[in-house]
């Protein structure tokens, strides 16, 4: 059970409810023993040939009130003891998907590119789920077994000693029986639960491209894959069915040898005057028949601890990771919006491609700068580099003349807005997803920032305008849309530096033209990067630079560039010739 030690630290955070659920199974435990006992006297009082018969009955009857009496409060004690350590573990599936949706958060770029969505998502959910019932039922049933058991074997042991050594002769095979089924079980449920991981992760993936699975007329062929995925998860499944379903018919098996014991011994005992009373082998049958359920459940505590601790282990690997961007500043800065780089070279941890070759330039706060550069030149890496999603391998990235792992991560990344060429937006409503730059915008705020990303218009033509539900990833708009709502989101964060990247490709250059117009005015004293191929984005920059070969090929002006007769110019002519 080593991977449920991570686990140790919720149970002392909780560890009112869960001392709280011991004590109150001790006060449980120790009142149903009365109810056997009472029995036991009913069935000596009948035994008793001195007894009148009226006085038997009235007897007999104070016994059956007091065990009516004594499981009702035992019945209150366990509802008591469930909702303390039944609560205690829907506190700790909380903390635990919070702790691992942070984690997720705090995870580096080249994690999520060498993981898959639905695996990610089968973590957080099922295998928490699978967490949970170790540190709720498990718990409970394991803490209500063992109190069981030390109170009746106490019990037993001060009626009959020698008859409560015959009675657990049966518990050496119970125990050596879950040793060995229990291990199995472990082995067989990690198996199930990593091909859960890899049906979740094909399903969310085929649902994301649907409309590519469609296009394609491939729909046969991926209900066939994930037909044959479900396939193995039926097998695994079933596998480790077969091996739990081995439990509850042995555990009746081996209680039911006790009872047989208990009557031929217990039996023979009083025959033989060793045990005075006969409701004593009464009360014998009653103690082992209150462990049939704890015993019989072993089993399935057995499953959930084992299925627990290969989903906490999964869980584990990624709570291990450390990310390779980490937060080593507390204080924070204003942000004024100087971008420096100097000698900076990157390249990629995951895929080991160079995406940088010795980098320089600067911008001062205020300024535009354009980057033009064949598709695969470093572009973008230069504003994952700003943002802070990568550290440089050699030289430094500065902004206001601090390099970027010397700032405070999340205060940079707050005074920063990134428009990305593949928009993403989130299932939610216009509205919503254009106040995700700010959370506390005003409607006015909203719309203005739609206007200056020339897309208001669209937007209240739609039936609900701003209140328009988007689907998945704004699957419901098109890609010029989906563009324009994020350069809004962007516009009203209203943060010293703006990163676009590409993002104005999918729209028309009229389009491309009203939204330029517009984004030169709502930047002015606002430091801008735009990432473009088209020579419109760039002439009205103060500064342009050109990647060729991961390196700065040219640099300067509008004017300064045609100058050099180079890859500017040549760029230039051909755009300007088509537009013509």
């Amino acid at each position: 059970m080593k991977e449920l030690k991570h686990l140790n630290k919720y149970f002392y955070k909780y560890k009112f409810h869960f001392l709280g659920g011991i004590l109150i199974t001790i006060i449980a435990q120790i009142i149903t023993l009365y109810a056997p006992k009472l029995i036991g006297e009913s069935i000596n009082v009948l035994e008793n040939v001195n007894e009148s018969a009226q006085a038997k009955i009235d007897a007999i009857s104070l016994n059956i009130f007091w065990v009516i009496v004594t499981t009702l409060i035992a019945g209150f004690f366990t509802f008591l003891m469930r909702q303390s350590l039944i609560v205690m573990s829907r506190h700790i599936e909380y903390d635990l998907k919070n702790e691992i949706f942070t984690k997720y958060e705090q995870l580096s770029q080249e994690f999520y590119k060498n993981n898959r969505i639905g695996d990610l998502m089968n973590r957080i959910s099922e295998d928490v789920g699978k967490v949970r019932q170790y540190t709720g039922p498990a718990v409970m049933y394991t803490i209500n077994t063992f109190i069981r058991f030390a109170v009746v074997l106490v019990q037993m042991y001060i009626i009959s000693p020698k008859l409560t050594f015959y009675t657990l002769i049966p518990l050496p095979l119970l125990s050596y029986f879950i040793y060995k089924v229990s291990t199995e079980i472990n082995i067989r449920s990690g198996a199930f639960q990593a091909n859960l991981s890899t049906l979740s992760s094909f399903t969310q993936e085929t649902f994301s491209g649907i409309h590519v699975v469609k296009a394609n007329g491939i729909e046969q062929r991926k209900f066939d894959e994930v037909k044959e995925l479900s396939k193995q998860s039926k097998e695994k499944n079933l596998s480790l069915v077969k091996v739990n379903a081995l439990f509850g018919p042995l555990m009746i098996l081996l209680i039911g040898l006790s009872n047989l014991i208990v009557i031929y011994i217990g039996g023979k005992m009083y025959i033989q005057g060793t045990i005075a009373d006969i409701g004593i082998i009464a009360q014998f049958i009653l103690y082992i028949n209150m462990l049939i359920w704890p015993v019989a459940s072993l089993g399935w505590v057995s499953t959930m601890i084992k299925e627990a601790e290969a989903s906490q282990q999964r869980i584990n690997e990624f709570l291990k990771v450390e990310p390779t961007i980490k937060n080593t500043v507390t204080a924070t800065k204003p942000i004024q919006g100087a971008i420096t780089f100097n000698n900076v070279t990157f390249t990629y941890p995951d895929t080991g491609i160079t995406a940088l070759k010795n980098v320089s330039f600067h911008v001062n706060p205020g300024e535009t700068l354009a980057i033009l550069g064949n598709t695969g030149s470093g572009k973008s890496t230069i504003l994952n580099l700003i943002s802070r999603l990568y550290d440089t391998n050699s030289g430094e990235v500065l902004i206001d003349g601090i390099a970027t792992p010397n700032h405070n991560l999340y205060n940079l990344r707050y005074n920063v807005a990134v428009v990305p060429q593949d928009a993403f937006l989130f299932s939610d409503t216009i509205a919503n997803n254009i106040k995700f730059g700010k959370k506390d915008a005003t409607q006015e705020e909203i719309e203005n920032a739609a206007k200056t990303a020339h897309v208001h218009h669209n937007i209240i033509d739609f039936k609900k305008g701003y209140k328009t539900i988007l689907g998945e990833r704004g699957i419901s708009l098109s890609g010029g849309q989906k563009q324009r709502i994020s350069i809004a989101r962007a516009i009203i964060k209203d943060v010293p530096i703006l990163l676009f990247d590409d993002c104005l490709s999918a729209v028309d250059v009229e389009t491309e033209e009203a939204i330029l117009k517009n984004l030169k005015q709502s930047t002015q004293n606002k430091t801008a990067i735009i990432v473009t191929h088209r020579i419109s984005a760039a002439f009205n920059a103060d500064k342009i630079i050109v990647l060729d070969d991961y390196q700065v090929a040219e640099s300067g002006t509008h004017d300064e560039l045609i100058a050099l007769n180079g890859y500017y110019k040549n760029l230039f002519e051909k755009q300007i010739h088509n537009k013509k």
